[in-house]
């Protein structure tokens, strides 16, 4: 381990958790004495105002603290707030009632009560210790010389013999190591107790993945009806057509085989084209439903075939212990289809790189680039797309992209694989 790193993580985490404890007691105190006086003045009518209004300072605050567990903690809060109902403006008793309706509200201040002690707690603790232990180093030896006699506070007493100028600065090392080693885990411990009360609770969880496996649900049968309206219309326009052509074709070439063998053979000649092209036609509208080369290779083998289609070099490693079902093999195939499009189009990339993996009943899937990054899942975007293909089956898009690069794409699907001897063989069909 480096140890300027590991020193200027510690030195950061450590200032933020001593700035949390710095705003737990004032801010937490002040918010709390507001929200109970706001609905204790419910009864005057003013806290059919007052309530909302700083219930609104409370969701601020929680929401700076949210993204202080996401941008310091590593740890993502939701937000479990339920939406406002219509036409409820802020006085009205429908806009009071749905704010005591909302469990969230009252985990707001369960997380204010017990984050006051907690976040100065930690603070102060962290403070403490780092002084204590910069004074052992830096301070004991230069004012022995001025000291007379008395306790150092360290165990020792003035003035300091030899041994001491070893140990006493040794052991102030030691708790400053000690602070800069814990104050990230501290931070994070913070962060998950915010996470307890700040976040859903699991039956609101539960309520939000079923509302939204309903909204993919329906985005799903929207685009399947679009897409057999495309393979309809390509049918019709395309193929259907070249085969009427053909048997017209071969139906003058029949009445031409007898009085002009030469037409008859030119015609036949044409014919034997036109199949040709409506055959391809037709492989090229059964690859846009379901490729082949996932049938024939597996999702593995049919990501690689699609790598060394691109214009840049694709690294793809990893391997699946079985193979998911045909609909979400189909889905990831064209999702990556969708991100591995992007690279080329737009992030400037030189190189690319794909990985496969199966953990705790998930397939993860991760397409990077050296390009320029600033990629993010905007409406309309192909990300976008990728994000409704893999919700349909309750899957995820992570999008880490900052300007500059690199853009690292990580797709998950939770999904069940079948046994490595019960999937198709390639050599069938």
């Amino acid at each position: 381990m480096k140890l300027w790193p590991f020193v200027r993580r510690g030195l950061i985490s450590a200032a933020r958790v001593v700035l949390i404890g710095v705003l737990s007691v004032p801010v937490h105190i002040v918010l709390i004495i507001l929200t109970v006086l706001s609905f204790v003045f419910t009864v005057l009518g003013v806290g059919l105002v007052l309530a909302p209004l700083v219930q609104l300072l409370v969701r601020r605050y929680a929401d700076l603290r949210r993204w202080m567990a996401r941008e310091w903690g590593g740890v993502d809060i939701p937000r479990p707030y339920r939406p406002p109902p219509a036409g409820a403006w802020i006085g009205s008793p429908r806009r009071w009632l749905w704010l005591v309706r909302d469990p969230a509200t009252w985990r707001d201040l369960l997380w204010l009560l017990g984050g006051a002690p907690i976040g100065f707690a930690s603070g102060l603790a962290t403070l403490v210790m780092f002084v204590y232990g910069a004074l052992g180093v830096l301070l004991i030896p230069v004012v022995d010389n001025l000291a007379s006699g008395g306790d150092s506070g360290y165990g020792v007493t003035w003035p300091l013999n030899p041994v001491s100028y070893l140990t006493v600065p040794f052991q102030g090392a030691l708790v400053v190591a000690a602070v800069l080693y814990g104050a990230p885990w501290l931070l994070w411990g913070i962060a998950k107790y915010d996470h307890s009360l700040l976040g859903p609770t699991s039956s609101a969880v539960l309520a939000q993945r079923v509302d939204r496996l309903t909204e993919t649900r329906t985005q799903v049968v929207d685009a399947q009806a679009a897409e057999l309206r495309r393979i309809e219309r390509d049918l019709h326009d395309g193929a259907q057509a070249r085969i009427v052509a053909l048997g017209m074709s071969l139906g003058m070439a029949e009445d031409l085989v007898v009085r002009d063998p030469a037409a008859a053979q030119q015609l036949i000649a044409e014919a034997r084209e036109a199949s040709g092209m409506a055959l391809a036609e037709l492989r090229q509208l059964v690859r846009g439903i379901h490729p082949p080369v996932l049938a024939e290779r597996g999702l593995t083998g049919g990501l690689s075939a699609l790598a060394l289609t691109l214009p840049l070099p694709v690294a793809v490693e990893g391997e699946l212990p079985g193979r998911p079902a045909a609909p979400v093999e189909s889905a990831l195939y064209f999702a990556v289809a969708e991100a591995l499009a992007n690279v080329v189009k737009h992030s400037g990339a030189t190189e690319a790189w794909l990985s496969l993996s199966y953990l705790g009943g998930a397939i993860y899937c991760t397409v990077g680039d050296d390009g320029v990054g600033g990629a993010a899942p905007r409406t309309g975007s192909g990300l976008a797309g990728v994000e409704r293909r893999l919700a349909a089956f309750d899957g995820a898009l992570r999008v880490d992209s900052p300007p500059g690069g690199p853009t690292v794409l990580t797709m998950e699907l939770p999904c069940v694989l079948s046994s490595p001897k019960t999937t198709p063989s390639s050599a069938t069909g």
